[in-house]
């Protein structure tokens, strides 16, 4: 694994998507929990390929921030680029974009984790 490893993930954004079904506001735009989710996948799907057999990562933290709305319909990319490794700690810088520019931007960590072990603290 090094740094600089780069993925993108896409969507459309479909009524499922909007803050007033997700819960997080009331207005029919993209939510900031879909954005938010779109924006993990991209940095777990960058290092993926990556890692040990057997393990995979989780998110820790997401610094995130939301400047502006999507409608449904528009496709939203959320690109991470792996910018730190500590030990099991990856830190990401993410983007994500609508196809007016810019809607959203974060640091985000995730942890390598072993998964047996971490699914048996179930």
């Amino acid at each position: 694994m090094k740094i600089g490893l780069t993925y993108t993930s896409t969507l459309v954004i479909s009524k499922d998507h909007v803050a007033a079904v997700m819960g997080s506001g009331d207005l029919h735009v993209f939510a900031t929990p879909a954005m938010v989710a779109l924006m993990e996948n991209a940095a777990m799907l960058a290092v993926a390929n990556h890692l040990p057999e057997g393990s995979t990562t989780v998110g820790a933290m997401m610094n995130t921030s939301h400047v502006k709305p999507s409608p449904v319909g528009d496709e939203v990319k959320a690109t991470a680029v792996l910018t730190g490794i500590e030990g099991r700690k990856l830190t990401f810088s993410v983007k994500a974009e609508d196809s007016k520019g810019v809607i959203g931007e974060a640091v985000h960590v995730r942890y390598v984790v072993d998964k047996e072990k971490f699914m048996s603290k179930l």
